[in-house]
């Protein structure tokens, strides 16, 4: 059994000129590999196996990240089948110097753990214990059933 908290992964991408869009904001794709890796960071660090992506549930971008911010990454692990791990993702921009940080991107993916064979295998158990890992888990329900 594997602890909500041991799933958490954070990460950060500095939005480059090659990153963006004719606005001079982070191009949408880029965002969603970001999320895509760090979510994948999330599954493996819960299954101890390899995790392809199978599903993103949804991608809601709210406001953009500007050439020279951070898009600042936060994934966990919230739910899991028998070899699918469901793991939630929010991404914040992010300005160094400042510190200052808003929400810009959530979304929700599923991915499936596999053997060296690339076949579907087993998860172990995710457990739920603290009160911070009952409200992680309870708000990524809630954002994936269309509450974010």
């Amino acid at each position: 059994m594997t602890d909500l908290m041991e799933t958490l992964v954070e990460n950060r991408e500095m939005v480059q000129p090659n990153h963006a869009n004719m606005l001079d904001v982070a191009h949408g794709g880029n965002v969603m590999k970001w999320m895509d890796e760090v979510g994948a960071m999330s599954a493996m660090r819960f299954s101890g196996e390899t995790c392809v992506t199978a599903r993103v549930n949804q991608m809601n971008f709210e406001r953009p990240i500007p050439v020279g911010d951070t898009a600042y990454i936060t994934a966990y692990v919230y739910a899991a089948g028998t070899s699918s791990v469901r793991v939630r993702l929010v991404t914040e921009r992010e300005d160094l110097r400042t510190r200052e940080r808003e929400k810009t991107t959530e979304s929700y993916f599923v991915y499936v753990a596999i053997d060296d064979d690339n076949t579907p295998t087993d998860v172990p158990e995710l457990t739920v214990s603290t009160e911070e890992e009952k409200r992680l888990r309870e708000r990524a329900l809630e954002g994936e059933n269309g509450g974010c």
